[in-house]
């Protein structure tokens, strides 16, 4: 089954829409006012909020659930969370970790940004369905769940073999939000740093050439190449 990808947002905040003829799969909700950016996508594709099947999020961190509760509430869309990082995406748990360096220009930057797309009205889940390693969801394009646990406890990769790609929500960052530096690197923030790189060795071996981040442009190349272009 072959599926389109859908980029939805930018570089400092993305989401993902994958669309196949059984619909859509929205991969991470990205922030409150995202709402008008993912209706004018999906048209833009031929489709709209009624074709959405389900929303799957790498993690439950506020810049990445922003919408899920307004199409779970208001439009019947269940959202997918694995089941570690649920009270998390219900506001019942907060992450506390330090995001590190940083630069003033690309801080402020990242703060308008999301201020102006509404990160200060940001609506937790009522209800989530929770998934765990292994998984393959009864959702357009089959997402494949692969734990990454490092930058939170319940970090996964989302693998569509469909749409060549995988999804790494905020375990590796090609573009850091707090410095600008464009690079593989880390995600800021991460509750357990130190346990990411050897989460990502669970990727090595997937054929799929489309990587893509939370956060910073789509690497092209494969998992290993990732990998191997990480810096410390």
């Amino acid at each position: 089954m072959n599926a389109q990808l859908i980029r939805i947002g930018d570089d400092l905040v993305a989401m993902h829409a994958i669309s196949t003829a059984e619909g859509i799969t929205l991969i991470d909700a990205g922030l409150p006012g995202d709402r008008r950016a993912l209706q004018a996508a999906l048209h833009a594709a031929g489709h709209d909020l009624a074709d959405i099947r389900g929303v799957v999020l790498t993690h439950g961190d506020s810049d990445h659930i922003g919408i899920a509760e307004w199409l779970r509430a208001e439009h019947g869309v269940p959202v997918h969370v694995h089941e570690a990082d649920a009270a998390r995406a219900r506001g019942e748990e907060k992450s506390r970790a330090a995001g590190g360096a940083w630069r003033l220009g690309a801080t402020i930057r990242f703060l308008a940004t999301g201020i102006r797309r509404g990160a200060l009205r940001t609506r937790h889940l009522g209800e989530v369905r929770t998934f765990r390693d292994g998984d393959v969801l009864d959702l357009p394009g089959r997402p494949e769940i692969i734990g990454l646990p490092g930058h939170s406890a319940g970090s996964v990769a989302i693998r569509v073999p469909a749409a060549d790609a995988v999804f790494l929500g905020d375990a590796v960052t090609t573009r850091n939000v707090l410095t600008g530096v464009q690079a593989v690197a880390l995600g800021p923030f991460s509750d357990a740093p130190g346990q990411t790189p050897g989460s990502l060795e669970r990727l090595r071996g997937l054929p799929e050439r489309r990587m893509l981040p939370g956060h910073g442009p789509e690497f092209a190349g494969t998992a290993d190449e990732l990998i191997a272009a990480l810096v410390s």
